[in-house]
């Protein structure tokens, strides 16, 4: 079984979804976005229910920092970015 996890950065500490945001706005000339949030996605595979509960706080995530979610929260429009294989 596959379980899969977002995890984000809590607010005031979203230093890098505030870079990125600056940067789709002068670069890429992008003057409508007026919100961005940035997800890290988590595929684990092989975990017991157990196991993969007690990574989400401690492999995935730092519970000072940042928040979880089971599920893609709901926005507008979605961008997904990932590595090729082998990056």
């Amino acid at each position: 079984m596959i379980s899969r996890l977002y995890v984000e950065k809590k607010e005031g500490l979203q230093q890098e979804a505030g870079s990125l945001f600056n940067e789709l706005k002068s670069l890429l000339g992008i003057g409508s976005l007026e919100k961005l949030r940035l997800l890290n996605r988590y595929d684990a595979e092989g975990l017991d229910k157990e196991l993969f509960d007690y990574c989400l706080h401690t492999v995935f995530s730092e519970p000072q920092t940042d928040d979880i979610y089971q599920g893609l929260p709901a926005a507008d429009h979605y961008l997904a970015v990932e590595y090729l294989p082998g990056q």
